[in-house]
């Protein structure tokens, strides 16, 4: 009767400690995969606010293509001018 009573306390005691390891390693692959995902989400903030910036600063840019276009009229007009003149 002991040795049944000993072999089923073992079966816990060996199922415990083997449970025990599994959770001790998943948290310990965890835990540096969270660490990194923390860092990786401040960084993707940082970029984002980067990009808030840029679209902000370069907003102006598309009237670069009204300027260019006035600019060809100009140029167009002045080589007409030129050519009347005989130049």
């Amino acid at each position: 009767m002991k040795a049944v009573l000993l072999a089923s306390t073992a079966g816990w005691t060996i199922g415990w400690a083997v449970g025990l390891a599994v959770v001790l390693a998943v948290v310990a692959l965890v835990v540096p995969i969270l660490r990194l995902a923390h860092q990786i989400g401040d960084q993707a903030t940082d970029i984002d606010d980067s990009l808030v910036k840029s679209v902000h600063n370069t907003a102006g840019l598309h009237k670069l293509i009204i300027t260019n276009e006035s600019a060809e009229a100009i140029v167009a007009g002045l080589a007409r001018g030129r050519k009347r003149l005989g130049g």
